[in-house]
């Protein structure tokens, strides 16, 4: 039976935090808002947790995970950024964007996609989960929380409740939040290129 919290989606309140961080540390797998969609993430090195996500969500090995992180820092650490590509970033984090880059040494090799061993990366601007990633102190592997055989993400935190409670460890509810993955950029070449159009405009990424 998974634990149901309800976080201020403006001033996290700090005990639920705490909470929270302490199931993804045991091995949690939860459900969480985004500036965008919701999300369902774990630890980064725990392959139990990920495998579980799979399996909810019904995923195949050529499944991109994204690394959810708190800052550019955060993302210095686990992909390849030159100064071209930091300067986008700044200009578009925190925000509804993934960005698909080379990934270093410190992506665990299963997270990395199988040929091309590049990472999905992003900043969220989002109160609750900003929270979340500095009491954690590391990024949160995620996946936006559509189940399978559906096109958009889930959006009702109690539906969520209802319908993963034996298969998730807690989900947070953080008002709605969006209906709306979003924008994918790949960076790993010279030029940026959109895979998928979602919440953030595109429009400075494309020629």
């Amino acid at each position: 039976m998974s634990q149901f919290f309800q976080i201020h989606p403006e001033t996290p309140q700090k005990r639920l935090i705490n909470q929270a961080v302490e199931i993804l540390r045991r091995g949690g797998v939860i459900i969480y808002p985004t500036d965008s969609a919701y999300a369902i993430g774990c630890q980064l090195d725990d392959k139990q947790a990920a495998d579980r996500i799979k399996r909810i969500r019904r995923l195949d090995d050529k499944h991109n995970f994204t690394l959810v992180c708190r800052d550019l820092s955060d993302i210095g650490t686990y992909a390849k950024v030159d100064n071209t590509s930091y300067r986008l970033l700044k200009m578009f984090t925190p925000g509804p964007y993934t960005f698909i880059f080379n990934a270093t040494s410190e992506v665990p090799r299963r997270l990395q996609h199988p040929k091309r061993r590049s990472i999905g990366l992003r900043v969220p601007d989002n109160a609750i989960v900003q929270a979340l990633l500095g009491e954690l102190g590391e990024p949160i592997m995620s996946s936006t929380m559509i189940l399978p055989g559906e096109d958009q993400p889930m959006t009702d935190p109690e539906e969520m409740r209802d319908r993963l409670q034996h298969e998730v460890d807690l989900v947070i509810d953080g008002g709605f939040c969006g209906a709306e993955a979003t924008t994918v950029v790949n960076m790993c070449d010279q030029i940026p290129e959109v895979t998928r159009v979602g919440k953030g405009d595109p429009t400075p990424f494309q020629s």
